[in-house]
């Protein structure tokens, strides 16, 4: 399978006619890659608490043009189980058209809520969306757990999904040959192979510093962390038996 990721880059992400959905959960972020992210998506969606972010990040500020920036990020969709949304965050974005859903089923997470909102649209549109989760990684322990969990189990029924933070891209790879177009401007240097949620996987690459040659990884065994891109190398391979999660660092911006 072929993986890219163009939605990292402002200018590129603006050259394909992707349907791309955007999910934000309530983790920090920063301007710069909510404006990338939301720039290379045509379906924004909130999860409780996620819509506080928005709001207080963007804030009372301008651009250039003097445009508040907050009337230029209105998401589609509020969804979950509103226990985190704060009652001024709710009211400003009803104000302007947003929907704020409540859904009060406890045996799904907000993150579940929207996935199940944009299978919905889906189902209505007849295509599939690409998507984008900004935060996940950071914060509480459980909810990185919950995050590695939730997409594992979303390889079945959805091709691709990237999760986001201002460190780390990170998405699941599945059984098989995996190709990964490396844009050295955006990612690296460091990166990582890791078995979640699999007793042992074996894998063989191509096109890091330390390659692996059907080496099993397990957590009682090796585990590839802190591996590197090399620069010179455009794309790297990946060969596993089963489920993995790969993670690429983000180059910090000046």
């Amino acid at each position: 399978m072929e993986w890219e990721t163009p939605f990292l880059n402002p200018v590129a992400s603006q050259t394909r006619d992707i349907h791309r959905a955007l999910i934000i959960l309530n983790q920090p972020f920063s301007l710069h890659l909510l404006e990338t992210l939301w720039a290379a998506s045509t379906w924004r969606c909130c999860a409780d608490g996620g819509g506080n972010r928005l709001y207080d990040l963007v804030g009372d500020a301008q651009t250039e043009d003097k445009q508040h920036l907050r009337n230029l990020y209105f998401p589609d969709l509020i969804k979950g189980d509103l226990d985190s949304l704060r009652q001024d965050v709710r009211e400003y974005y009803s104000s302007k058209g947003v929907p704020v859903l409540h859904d009060t089923d406890q045996d799904s997470t907000d993150f579940m809520k929207c996935v199940k909102a944009l299978e919905d649209k889906e189902a209505t549109e007849g295509h599939k969306y690409e998507l984008l989760i900004l935060g996940g990684l950071s914060g509480r322990l459980d909810q990185t757990v919950h995050t590695l969990a939730y997409l594992h189990k979303l390889r079945r029924t959805r091709t691709r999904v990237y999760t986001v933070t201002d460190d780390n891209i990170a998405w699941v790879l599945d059984e098989g040959q995996h190709r990964i177009r490396i844009d050295h401007e955006i990612l690296g240097p460091t990166c990582g192979l890791l078995p979640v949620g699999v007793e042992s996987t074996t894998l063989s690459t191509c096109g890091l510093r330390w390659n692996l040659d059907e080496r099993e990884s397990s957590f009682d065994g090796l585990v590839s962390t802190s591996n590197h891109l090399l620069p010179e190398e455009p794309f790297v391979t990946i060969k596993t038996s089963r489920p993995i999660w790969w993670c690429a660092e983000l180059r910090k911006k000046d």
